[in-house]
């Protein structure tokens, strides 16, 4: 099974989808086929993306000049439905971390019930080099070029790290100039009077901490006497903190790509976030409160939150951590060396898998989708209880899952969305 394993590995490097973001994704995946005994023939089916996009995106800069910028989508899979997905405005962007993206929403729609496949998007851009009207140039323009493999019952886009309400905005009208009439459902993560649904914003922060407290409760841990440390402040990491200081938690450290900032006694994290909000990041809130980056991570805590980007938890930081707990805000924060040693440690470290703790989004983007073709709208009270029903019921069906089979949480939470995906291929054959 091991050589197996390896020459499979050896023919996917071979593809366009190879790079460490990728690997990660197909290990993870081999893991859970053997897990389910999945024969080697099927393998290739379930893992490989049914489809690719790369355009060209020019735009005209603001000194005259012309630049290109290389964009991207995935489309994982078709059968069960549209496909659903974040579009990332990065300078790591390329098509084997977008296609791994798109895997992992796969398994996230299937394990918490939605009616979608996977599907990821990005550009290759530096946005600190951009000026506002150069991003709405490159936003339209990349929609532009997506037009003949989106639509709203084929693919559907959302925000992701480096795009926000108003890119999606700028999606949604470039989309609806070409079609004649205004298509609000094309995309979702829209501003709400655009047709974007109350508790979008949120979402995933939210459920990232509504996930947290289910676990805290499960290990009888009182929120009002412990601490979290949130790796990552943006959209989803901000929200998870405000969350957690809402339960009475104290957050003692946070970070983004400025540095990091702690406070055994806890942060302020309404003032923190309006900081973060009117400035663009974490610096200048406190010299005194400075702190090293690389060490957030392995602080003693009760909820450790990685909310940034990929395999920063690597088997040596795994071996070090001192946390209770640990919620996988980011996608893909594990490696799966780092698995291995967390495996050996369930017994200390509850872990909660990035595709049910970041699900949060996805299911409010669900949320946003089904209100826009029905042009009803919900309160946000409505959104937020039938978010957390959706994230409580996968949360049973993992937890009960792991303990019968006794099997990590990460596996556990896979396996049920790989067997999902498998059984609706499988029903339909081979065309879709």
């Amino acid at each position: 099974m091991v050589a197996g394993l390896q020459e499979q590995i050896r023919e996917w490097k071979m593809t366009v989808y190879a790079g460490p973001v990728f690997e990660m994704a197909a290990n993870q995946f081999n893991v859970i086929a053997d897990h389910l005994g999945i024969p080697g023939d099927e393998r290739d089916r379930l893992l490989l993306p049914k489809r690719a996009i790369t355009v060209s995106c020019p735009i005209h800069r603001d000194d005259g000049t012309i630049a290109v910028y290389e964009g991207y989508r995935v489309q994982h899979l078709l059968t069960m439905g549209p496909t659903k997905g974040g579009t990332r405005f990065a300078p790591t962007v390329d098509i084997g971390e977008v296609a791994a993206l798109a895997i992992w929403m796969s398994w996230k729609c299937a394990l918490v019930g939605l009616p979608y496949g996977g599907a990821k998007g990005g550009i290759n851009v530096d946005l600190s080099k951009l000026s506002r009207r150069e991003l709405e140039s490159l936003s339209r323009r990349y929609m532009q070029e997506m037009i003949p493999f989106v639509g709203p019952h084929t693919d559907v886009m959302a925000p992701d790290m480096g795009t926000n309400e108003q890119v999606m905005a700028w999606f949604m009208d470039t989309y609806s100039m070409y079609q004649g009439q205004t298509v609000m459902e094309i995309v979702t993560g829209k501003p709400v009077f655009s047709g974007g649904t109350l508790g979008r914003r949120e979402a995933t922060g939210r459920g990232v901490a509504h996930v947290s407290r289910r676990v805290m409760d499960e290990l009888g841990i009182d929120p009002t006497k412990s601490t979290a440390v949130v790796q990552g402040f943006g959209n989803v990491g901000s929200y998870a903190a405000l969350g957690f200081h809402q339960m009475g938690m104290k957050v003692i450290a946070v970070s983004d790509h400025t540095g990091a900032l702690h406070d055994p006694r806890g942060l302020d994290i309404p003032a923190l976030m309006e900081h973060a909000t009117r400035t663009g990041s974490i610096a200048g809130f406190s010299t005194e409160l400075a702190f090293d980056p690389h060490q957030i991570l392995t602080l003693a805590c009760d909820i450790l939150v990685p909310a940034a980007v990929e395999r920063v938890i690597d088997a040596k930081v795994a071996a070090h951590l001192k946390c209770r707990v640990i919620a996988e805000a980011a996608n893909g924060p594990t490696t799966p060396d780092a698995d291995l040693v967390l495996d050996q440690r369930r017994k200390e470290i509850f872990l909660i898998p990035d595709i049910l703790c970041n699900s949060g989004g996805v299911v409010v983007s669900y949320f946003e989708w089904v209100q826009d073709l029905q042009q009803l709208f919900w309160e946000e009270e409505e959104v937020m209880r039938r978010e957390y029903q959706i994230l409580d019921r996968a949360f049973e069906r993992m937890v009960t899952r792991a303990k019968a089979d006794d099997i990590s949480h990460r596996t556990a939470a896979m396996a049920i969305g790989v067997e999902k995906v498998r059984a609706a291929k499988n029903s339909r054959g081979l065309f879709p």
